[in-house]
């Protein structure tokens, strides 16, 4: 970027999006280029919101509306010098002569407007499916100001009392926990066999624990028919199950790219259903470019084509694309990992990269290591308990994804875990990772490094692991050994499991079969693995230890069981 600050022809720029990737562009353009022309559409009222912080200025969390705003449409106009133009829908673009055709949606007028350079940011659209009674007053989605300032003005009014959430991604259960903060009885009702899609089934199980401990009516493996009214109240009607009394109900399905005008003009729509663009930012057509929830890209990690609704990547693309705008195409956008987190009460829920379950559906080789680690030194007061399961390449050791689970300190793990991935870093990245050690904030050997530990044992064949979703389809003849103390085991185990404490274990190696493979567990993990490191090094071959102990296999299996009797 040599050419940083050098005069110029003015040229002019049409964004079409006002929100996170469309207001970056155009800030970004304006401290490139203080001549060029730059023009914003906006069909909505609101610039540059925070999308992410609806769900709780509706719990009264965020207790100031205006806190929502980065910028208005007129400090953005004053600070940018950009002609900034709300409430006005832009219906077509037309490459050939490069107009766009726009609405004003106030006065009803309608014109056009040429532009040298174009930035589609149109953004996504919440899915709201054809089902009967779908447009019963209380029902909303939650995707902008206006449905937020929808849904507060029906709470305060009508106090409802109870509601369903229908979809249990990240927004969705962000809604279930704030409307059950205003003290509404909230039920969430999810296709899937899990919430949190992105996450796999043993790291969501310890949340749906905690959502029904808290007091969250989970409705897993169900499917929502339709809507009616009765009596004033809303019934969610289920495939197969009872209806659901509501007063409100809140659809969070998921959302789909915007891509009407990209179509309408002739840019080409990739097969993720985006708009395809390139490298650069750049569309089909050398003179438009897309950022933001509309476009797909090819997965860092997969290679396949992808679309990410996150607000980070959605910023950092215009950051990009203003750079390619001013500078010439000189800058790579290089992809997202899909870095995400939620608060779920008392939880706080992470993930990066693809889960297990997507690199088996992509066919990708990796192994994966669990592990439980505290927040702080566990001699320091107020520990708390996190679990981490990576995901890495049998060859190398790349790191491919990271979830965490728990309470304190699950949000700085997982950015040092995401900055491993995205930087295409292996275990031992992990290994030698250094964090700040004090007992108020890490261990001596922080998590990062224990899970990385953990991973190079099992590269090197040193731990054979058993994923707990595995377990029940072991060998009919495979022997399970409870290495923990007999209290431990008294107060539950798994079943046909036989106790032989570890510090026991090498004086009684009699018991342990020699004929059968042998699946070693403790509570967490680690005492498990040393079981193992010495059954091997005493003769035994055939020995696995269970990944994330009994700890996550119990609470995996009392999900699985709980997700049954529901569909049953």
């Amino acid at each position: 970027m040599s050419n940083f600050g050098e005069t110029k022809k003015i040229v002019k720029y049409i964004i079409i999006g006002a929100v996170a990737g469309g207001a970056s562009t155009a800030a970004r353009l304006r401290r490139l280029d203080e001549h060029a022309e730059i023009v914003i559409f906006e069909k909505g009222q609101y610039i540059s919101y925070a999308n992410c912080g609806l769900p709780y200025y509706i719990g009264n969390v965020i207790k100031d509306r205006n806190k929502l705003f980065v910028q208005t449409a007129t400090s953005f106009a004053a600070r940018f010098n950009v002609d900034v133009r709300v409430s006005t829908e832009v219906t077509a673009i037309n490459p050939s002569v490069k107009t766009v055709s726009a609405i004003n949606l106030l006065t009803g007028e309608e014109y056009t407007e040429s532009y040298d350079k174009l930035v589609l940011s149109p953004g996504a659209s919440p899915i709201r499916p054809a089902l009967p009674g779908i447009q019963i007053e209380g029902i909303f989605t939650v995707r902008n100001v206006g449905d937020t300032d929808y849904i507060k003005g029906y709470v305060t009014e009508s106090k409802p009392q109870k509601a369903v959430v229908i979809g249990a991604g990240f927004i969705g259960l962000e809604m279930a926990e704030n409307l059950h903060e205003l003290g509404l009885e909230v039920s969430v009702v999810e296709m899937g066999n899990q919430i949190l899609a992105p996450v796999d089934l043993p790291i969501a199980a310890i949340a749906q624990k905690h959502l029904r401990e808290k007091g969250i009516q989970l409705h897993l493996n169900t499917a929502v028919t339709g809507f009616e009214k009765e009596d004033d109240h809303l019934k969610v009607q289920l495939q197969d199950k009872a209806a659901l009394d509501a007063d409100l109900v809140i659809l969070s399905i998921g959302v789909r790219p915007d891509t009407k005008l990209a179509e309408n003009a002739g840019l080409k729509i990739g097969q993720a259903k985006g708009i395809w663009v390139n490298e650069y930012l750049q569309t089909s057509d050398p003179d438009i470019y897309a950022v933001g929830d509309a476009i797909e890209y090819a997965n860092p990690i997969s290679g396949q084509p992808t679309i990410t609704f996150l607000a980070g990547p959605a910023n950092k693309q215009g950051r990009i694309c203003a750079n390619n705008l001013a500078f010439g195409n000189n800058q790579k956008y290089n992809g997202s990992i899909n870095t995400a987190i939620v608060k779920l009460f008392d939880l706080t829920v992470g993930a990066a990269g693809m889960a297990v379950k997507h690199l088996e559906r992509n066919k990708i080789p990796h192994l994966t290591a669990t592990i439980h680690g505290n927040s702080h030194a566990g001699y320091y007061p107020g520990a708390q308990l996190m679990t981490i399961q990576i995901a890495f390449s049998p060859e190398n050791g790349q790191l491919l994804s990271a979830q965490v689970i728990g309470g304190e300190g699950v949000d700085k793990r997982l950015d040092v875990l995401s900055s491993v991935i995205k930087n295409k870093g292996t275990i031992y990245d992990l290994i030698e990772f250094e964090q700040a050690y004090a007992p108020p904030f890490s261990s001596a050997k922080d998590p990062v490094n224990m899970v990385g530990f953990v991973s190079e044992n099992i590269l090197l064949g040193g731990l054979k692991v058993i994923e707990c979703s595995k377990l029940d389809s072991v060998e009919a003849n495979a022997a399970l050994i409870d290495v923990r103390t007999p209290t431990e085991f008294a107060g539950g185990t798994i079943e046909g499991a036989v106790n032989i404490p570890l510090d026991e274990i090498r004086n009684r190696l009699t018991e342990v079969p020699t004929d059968k493979p042998l699946h070693i567990f403790c509570q967490q993990g680690m005492r498990g693995y040393l079981a193992q490191r010495i059954l091997v090094q005493s003769g035994f071959r055939n020995v696995t230890n269970l990944s994330g102990g009994y700890l996550l296999w119990k609470t995996y299996k009392d999900e699985m069981e709980q997700a049954e009797a529901e569909v049953l």
